[in-house]
């Protein structure tokens, strides 16, 4: 169906007031995800989260933030034992400057906390080659109803414990699950969480295990444009036993369920909608060739590659590490957890996924022509097919996605009339963000200019440029799902 547009993407944080101690969703969790794990057998050895704690009787910090105004820092807790995250703590420390997270804690108690990533085989943008550290105002969200933030991984940031405690090395068996944006991604290496290891050298396969969430084709992939919940095994991305090609589907929700295990010669991958529902088991069997035994060095990372690549880029929840090899039975009650914890966009309700943007005056679609992945295409209007190359996500960044990694970009970032409406791969640039207004525009936050139908043409094979908004049709647009 047609659904008229009807809210404007704000794309600026708002500091928020306080918080109600006993607001509905701040009260204790009976149990969490690892009292879950722990009871399978299963226990966690990492529990890392911004949004919540993970265990019931949890009730220490959850992260650190550092603000530029005086580079001093702040502790960020729960609002109760085993709640979600007081918020409010961030939002005044931070209000009137930025902020950045520089701890991520452990609430295993074996203190396997995340901090600033050292350079590897690839260096970091930051002094010495290390990695950045997360904008902590960058990913707002709400948990049980209450508001939170998540770790927006931009590329180039990333986190790291080299020196942890407890973590499977070698061919022990584990666990690892992450809860992820599912619209914050692109197609290169590594948006990882998981074990990894200890030196960012990628010296052998089979040295690492975690998650990975993208649309990476350089070693492993799926089924359609992406994205997928895939391994990263060190020397390879892995949908399944074949070092290619596996035909594993792509996940396509508002926050996604991501899981990895390992066992001898036997792994497998999981992953639902962190919002409702239950799991789905991608793939369950043996080790690609080469990867028996496995030689995990028991790091852990997120937003990174083993070796420091820098490329991916998405956003992180929370997450976890067992001890032994989970039960699917333990994973679909934790996954029942992370589904009743009340993950939510900020603001309320759910970006569109997967929407036809409708030109009011030609009837026809915003379209990618002959469904091209080429950067530097210009769109155009054509008949609506609901094709991929017609299918667009609103992301949490703001951005226009079409054909899992490419956005909507203003060419050349240009800012004046005319400029041409391109698809290029997604990056963190004003460009790519846009506005979906409630008069029916769609406009370029970096230049206030209209997505606009070229000469007011309405024929198939017209092409989309930048316009100074007049309120004419051929600037109306309408969302279909």
């Amino acid at each position: 169906m047609t659904i008229a547009v009807a809210t404007m993407v704000t794309l600026a944080v708002v500091s928020g007031g306080s918080v109600v101690a006993d607001a509905p969703g701040a009260r204790a969790a009976t149990t969490g995800p690892c009292d879950i794990y722990a009871a399978g057998g299963t226990p966690c050895v990492a529990a890392h989260s911004t949004t919540r704690a993970l265990y019931g009787a949890y009730n220490g910090p959850l992260y650190q933030v550092r603000r530029t105004s005086d580079n001093t820092t702040r502790d960020v807790g729960v609002l109760s034992a085993g709640g979600v995250v007081n918020a409010a703590t961030q939002d005044s420390f931070c209000a009137n400057t930025s902020c950045v997270i520089t701890i991520i804690y452990d609430q295993s108690g074996r203190n396997n906390r995340l901090t600033q990533a050292p350079g590897g085989y690839w260096p970091g943008p930051a002094p010495g080659g290390w990695d950045n550290l997360a904008d902590a105002k960058a990913a707002p969200i709400t948990v049980g109803g209450q508001k939170a933030y998540g770790v927006y991984v931009s590329p180039g940031t990333g986190y790291r414990n080299n020196n942890t405690n407890g973590v499977a090395t070698g061919d022990q068996p584990e666990g690892i699950y992450a809860v992820v944006d599912g619209t914050h991604y692109n197609q290169w290496c590594c948006f990882d969480y998981g074990n990894a290891q200890t030196d960012g050298q990628a010296d052998s396969p089979a040295i690492m295990e975690t998650v990975y969430f993208g649309a990476n084709k350089q070693w492993g992939y799926g089924a359609g444009a992406g994205p997928w919940v895939m391994a990263d095994l060190e020397w390879g991305l892995f949908s399944g036993v074949n070092a290619g090609y596996n035909n594993i589907a792509s996940i396509n929700h508002r926050f996604v369920t991501a899981m990895v295990k390992g066992e001898p010669n036997h792994w497998a991958i999981r992953g639902g909608n962190a919002q409702s529902g239950g799991l789905t088991t991608y793939f369950d069997g043996r080790r690609p060739n080469g990867y028996h035994p496995m030689k995990k060095e028991g790091a852990i990372l997120l937003g990174i590659g083993g070796d420091n690549s820098v490329s991916g880029r998405g956003t992180f929840f929370e997450g976890v590490l067992t001890s032994g090899y989970p039960l699917p039975a333990t994973e679909d009650a934790v996954q029942a957890n992370i589904a009743g914890a009340g993950y939510a966009p900020a603001g309320g309700g759910t970006p569109a996924q997967s929407i036809q943007l409708v030109g009011t005056q030609s009837g026809r679609c915003v379209d990618v022509p002959n469904g091209s992945t080429t950067n530097g295409t210009q769109v155009q209007l054509w008949d609506c097919t609901g094709g991929t190359a017609q299918r667009f996500t609103r992301t949490a960044g703001g951005q226009l996605q079409v054909s899992g990694s490419k956005c909507l970009d203003a060419s050349g970032q240009g800012t004046g009339n005319g400029t041409k409406v391109i698809i290029w791969d997604c990056h963190e640039g004003a460009n790519q963000q846009w506005n979906v207004n409630a008069n029916g525009t769609v406009t370029g936050v970096q230049s206030g200019l209209c997505l606009d139908a070229a000469n007011a043409a309405t024929a198939n094979g017209t092409k989309l440029v930048l316009w100074a908004c007049n309120g004419q049709q051929n600037q109306q647009w309408s969302l279909r799902s």
